[in-house]
């Protein structure tokens, strides 16, 4: 594949999944997840949808683990959750925006996307659980 063809890719996946995250999932920023965090609000669950080994090497505080590819044949773990804010998170956002879209099929309403995901946590120096 020509370099053109990989640029069109690239640029056709990350519009897709920018459209995902407008229909499907408000945007939640870090501090307000944090507030949420901290006083242990019971009506919120942070879904940490990145592999296990990016998990273990840090995620936000109270986040699960469930990869993004696994949600299918794990969404009976999820589903007292169905009617709390699930905060949706991975690397960049492509993996939180096909949960969501998995998510949302199968009854899920409330879906947040992290704001920057996981990179932007970090770069601001959030806490991390390991």
């Amino acid at each position: 594949m020509n370099t053109f063809a990989r640029v069109l890719v690239v640029a056709f996946t990350l519009f897709a999944s920018g459209m995902l995250f407008a229909a499907d999932m408000k945007n939640v920023n870090a501090d307000a997840l944090l507030q949420r965090t901290q006083k242990m609000d019971k009506s919120l669950l942070i879904l940490d949808v990145r592999s296990p080994e990016e998990y273990a090497q840090g995620h936000v505080p109270g986040a699960i683990n469930i990869p993004y590819d696994k949600i299918p044949n794990r969404i009976g773990e999820l589903l007292a959750a169905k009617d709390k804010d699930v905060v949706l998170y991975c690397h960049s956002g492509t993996r939180a925006a096909i949960a969501a879209k998995t998510l949302k099929a199968d009854g899920f309403e409330k879906l947040y996307h992290l704001d920057g995901d996981i990179v932007k946590w970090d770069k601001e120096n959030r806490p991390t659980e390991k």
